[in-house]
């Protein structure tokens, strides 16, 4: 985190705090199972304890951290069972989502996909992990928003939050940020045609090969 004091900080110290963890966690900077050293990282990010331990409490709500007594903070592990089931509770949700953000089509969407993916490139091409995952993000995202079911958006972020720790598994490779960026690639195109069921069928193929990724991961640890 040694940059982190030189980025603009959000308006408070706790959110401050939060989107550095958060940060550190989808990098790899901090790994899936590794502690949280309280007072190293307050002194790192130049903060008290006290929004440190708020921003702890928040990813403890969320399952991206978990809490052991007289231990402390670790990054929450997920199980190639858990992964699994969360990527095939995604499927059928974001599914819905985007049969319907297809139908409603909202104008500026095209656009707001495309700025979007142009950002996942970029950071696909400078091999930075941690733009990759944030830039992913806001690609899927922007296209389950324009579903209009705010209640449904809510559940799926609720399922990202959840595997956060496992993106720079994935995107540490050249070659699966390619395969990213070209199955984003055709979301866009199969949109754009009008063909919902291509859309759909591409996302799943895009969320199949993280899960063999990492299926592949996990197994070897």
């Amino acid at each position: 985190m040694s940059s982190a004091v030189e980025r603009r900080r959000p308006p408070t110290a706790q959110q401050f705090v939060l989107a550095e963890l958060r940060r550190a966690i989808t990098s790899g900077e901090l790994r899936p199972g590794g502690a949280i050293r309280q007072e190293t990282l307050a002194a790192r990010l130049d903060v008290s304890r006290v929004p440190l331990r708020e921003a702890l409490k928040a990813l403890e709500a969320e399952g991206l951290v978990v809490h052991h007594v007289h231990r402390g903070y670790f990054v929450a592990e997920l199980s190639l069972e858990d992964l699994e089931e969360i990527y095939r509770i995604r499927r059928l949700l974001e599914t819905e989502a985007v049969r319907e953000a297809a139908h409603r089509l909202p104008d500026g969407l095209p656009d707001a996909l495309e700025e979007a993916q142009r950002e996942v490139e970029r950071a696909a091409e400078a091999g930075d992990v941690a733009a990759m995952a944030e830039a992913n993000r806001r690609f899927h995202f922007t296209l389950i928003e324009a579903s209009g079911m705010p209640r449904l958006v809510r559940l799926i972020a609720t399922l990202w939050d959840a595997t956060d720790a496992y993106r720079s598994l994935y995107y540490v490779e050249d070659a699966h940020r390619d395969v990213a960026v070209h199955e984003h690639r055709a979301v866009i195109s199969a949109l754009a045609g009008g063909d919902t069921d291509a859309t759909v069928r591409w996302l799943d193929e895009h969320r199949d090969h993280a899960v063999a990724a990492l299926r592949e991961v996990l197994l070897r640890e």
